[in-house]
């Protein structure tokens, strides 16, 4: 499937940029400034003129954006979260690096940032705790892009609560290796991945497991049809004893759940850096409209109603970006929970996206409401983004428990609970 569209759907998304007149990176690091100018340069080449397409596209296996992937991988796009003994860019700030990515992706698909995030962060982040063995199969195919990765802790009856009481996939392990059995949900690229980092139970107790899609017994349910991010295809994987050796446990028996709740934390910094993106790109395209649409004889931009919203949006995402970058260089710094920043970041930022989103949607009126004008195929990116923000303050922890990771440690979890 050809990931490009018509040249309206670029023109539309040219518009001036506000973040490095407005945003001054005082203490970002030179590596990082230079990976943003890097992403962002092959975002306006690549991402750009696919996006419009690859977000409103149906959810099929045909659909997802094989071209711009490979695009990615070529550009070694998939190397700047890695060390170079894996075959990474060995980058000195690699966390932080990592979030300006998923910002300067989202900024045109939110989509294209989350089939990234998951592949990435999450699946390639666990993979470093595995075995070198491990990591010349799947990471390293994984960093070229030629496999896809999947990331699997949520289950119909288990998300927020990651417990072994509530979990339902069971590993059993005998004399060939495990027995796997269960069913796990809302599982990004699963209809195209060629391998998931698996959490399950195992003797009481979580281990995180690589099973490949295509081992008998493992079966992908159709792409789920979503409200946003139609280009980020989820599905279900279900697990019918599937036997899978020893030698896949990633990490060690027993501690899956720390390594799943660390590669979640890394997660929720590129979640945070994905609503920066979509509020900057919201900020953007508001601006631009305020500038040339006119009502009652003058600019939208002469009301001060909404001159004084900018102003609020524009600080508000100088905050979420601080937020995020700070929590990303406490993580280079060898921090793997960098709380309460990494949450903090993520509840602030995502919840701005949304809160913009509607703003957007207000500002640009009947058109910020059509997918797609029928009158001349126009159409407008805050619709899309109006729809693919709320997905963002709900997965890898929902904004709810971000709260609640604040106040452990303001109040202490004695407190809390």
């Amino acid at each position: 499937m050809n990931d490009s569209h018509d040249s309206l759907s670029a023109r539309q998304t040219a518009v001036e940029r506000h973040q490095p007149r407005l945003y001054h990176d005082l203490t970002t690091p030179h590596e990082t400034l230079a990976i943003r100018e890097e992403v962002r340069s092959f975002a306006d080449e690549h991402v750009r003129p696919a996006a419009w397409a690859i977000g409103h596209r149906e959810e099929s296996v045909e659909n997802f954006p094989r071209e711009l992937f490979k695009k990615m991988a070529d550009a070694g796009l998939f190397r700047i979260p890695f060390p170079a003994e894996v075959g990474g860019r060995g980058l000195k700030h690699p966390a932080t690096a990592t979030a300006v990515l998923i910002e300067e992706l989202a900024y045109y698909s939110n989509s294209v940032a989350a089939i990234v995030d998951v592949h990435c962060i999450l699946a390639g982040h666990a993979l470093e705790h595995a075995s070198p063995e491990l990591q010349k199969c799947y990471l390293e195919p994984l960093l070229a892009g030629e496999r896809i990765g999947s990331f699997a802790t949520t289950e119909p009856e288990a998300s927020t609560d990651l417990d072994v009481k509530v979990m339902q996939t069971h590993a059993v392990c005998g004399d060939a290796g495990f027995v796997i059995n269960g069913r796990k949900r809302f599982i990004t690229n699963a209809p195209v991945a060629n391998f998931v980092v698996l959490l399950c139970t195992d003797e009481g107790r979580m281990t995180e497991v690589v099973v490949d899609l295509d081992a008998p017994g493992v079966r992908v349910g159709p792409p789920d049809r979503k409200l946003g991010n139609q280009g980020q295809l989820t599905a279900d994987i279900y697990f019918d004893n599937v036997r899978v050796p020893v030698s896949n446990v990633v990490g060690v028996r027993g501690a899956g759940l720390k390594i799943a709740l660390q590669t979640l934390t890394y997660g929720r910094i590129g979640i945070a850096a994905s609503g920066v993106g979509m509020a900057q790109a919201t900020f953007d395209h508001c601006v631009d409209r305020l500038n040339n649409r006119k009502a009652f004889g003058k600019k939208l931009a002469q009301f001060q109603h909404w001159q004084f919203k900018l102003a609020e949006r524009a600080t508000e995402i100088e905050n979420a970006r601080n937020l995020y970058l700070k929590a990303a260089l406490r993580m280079d710094a060898g921090d793997a929970f960098p709380e309460p920043e990494a949450a903090m970041a993520k509840w602030y930022a995502t919840q701005l996206a949304g809160e913009f989103a509607r703003d957007g949607v207000q500002i640009f009126g009947g058109y910020g409401f059509m997918r797609e004008l029928a009158a001349d195929d126009s159409h407008y990116r805050v619709e899309e983004i109006y729809r693919d923000c709320k997905i963002s303050e709900i997965y890898e922890g929902t904004n709810e428990i971000q709260k609640l990771v604040i106040a452990r440690a303001i109040f202490g979890k004695e407190v809390t609970g």
